[in-house]
């Protein structure tokens, strides 16, 4: 997304994985005792040594932690789904649709930011969130086909329940759009944090990026 024309044009990155952070959902919702967020401020702070100015968070869940992630790393954090939703309030958006996890879907992270915003939220019903999960754990985390089918089912009770825009609000649904077509009315949080990310750090962004909202 960097308007590089050679290497020196990009910004830095360092990347620190580790997928054996226990799982945020689990977590928040009660069925594991595993807290998540002392290995990430290990984390954080491992990269805040190494000398980063901003920190990227591809988990959108792990931001029902990014307070507490924040007072114990010192270095900002960039909040994914505050500027998702003030990018879709900056294109005019008033009503989104929320595809996610059950952890972020239930600790209300997207749906109190659209309303602090002036904007209506829709979430799935509980039937349409247990594809969402299905797609989410039982198909790109599993590393298996997915089921574009659920896929669909969900984004038309969103869209028909009065969503202009439906958020692709977990890392795992960011893969879907990367490898189907998925048509018009979405926002892909993974899009706006490499947007912000991009910007924050002073490069150049590529025109076609400005606006994230698939046409």
């Amino acid at each position: 997304m960097t308007n590089a024309k050679q290497d020196q044009e990009h910004i830095e990155m360092l990347i620190y994985s580790k997928p054996t952070i226990p799982d945020r959902t689990a977590y928040i919702l009660g069925r594991s005792k595993e807290n998540p967020v002392f290995p990430m401020i290990e984390i954080g702070k491992a990269l805040v040594d190494l000398g980063v100015d901003y920190i990227a968070i591809p988990c959108i869940t792990a931001h029902y932690f990014h307070d507490t992630l924040s007072s114990g790393i010192g270095v900002p954090i960039i909040h994914i789904i505050k500027e998702t939703v003030q990018h879709l309030k900056d294109h005019g958006v008033q009503c989104a649709g929320i595809m996610a996890t059950e952890g972020t879907i239930s600790s209300n992270l997207f749906q109190e930011e659209l309303i602090k915003a002036g904007m209506n939220a829709i979430i799935p019903t509980e039937q349409k969130q247990e594809m969402v999960t299905d797609l989410i754990y039982k198909n790109v985390k599993a590393n298996q086909p997915v089921d574009f089918d659920k896929f669909t089912a969900v984004s038309m009770e969103l869209k028909n329940n009065g969503a202009e825009v439906i958020i692709l609000g977990c890392t795992e649904l960011s893969l879907i759009k990367r490898d189907y077509d998925i048509g018009p009315g979405y926002i892909d949080a993974m899009e706006v944090l490499s947007m912000r990310s991009i910007l924050l750090c002073e490069a150049d962004l590529k025109a076609e990026y400005h606006s994230l909202i698939t046409k």
